[in-house]
């Protein structure tokens, strides 16, 4: 693994503990694609710092075991912006 990659593995498994960010919001944030994100954290990470791997897996499962309920709220707020605008018509 190239030493550019084991970097930005380590620098995202920092950022993901030091803002809680979802894979999509961190690669929003970073500016990388969210499969490279997710391949970083899931499968590099664990080669590179295995303490912080073990972290950074905790947080992943918490936010997979949530998912369900973000997407839930994300369709009870888009029905709510829909009665609005059909209401305001």
């Amino acid at each position: 693994m190239h030493e550019q990659i084991r970097r930005r593995c380590v620098r995202l498994g920092k950022m993901l503990l030091e803002t809680g960010l979802t894979v999509r919001a961190l690669a929003k944030a970073t500016g990388y694609s969210k499969s490279t994100v997710h391949k970083d954290l899931t499968e590099r990470l664990p080669n590179v710092d295995v303490a912080l791997a073990e972290e950074v897996a905790k947080i992943l499962a918490y936010h997979k075991s949530v998912r369900h309920l973000r997407g839930g709220e994300a369709t009870r707020v888009k029905w709510m912006n829909e009665v609005k605008k059909i209401g305001s018509s």
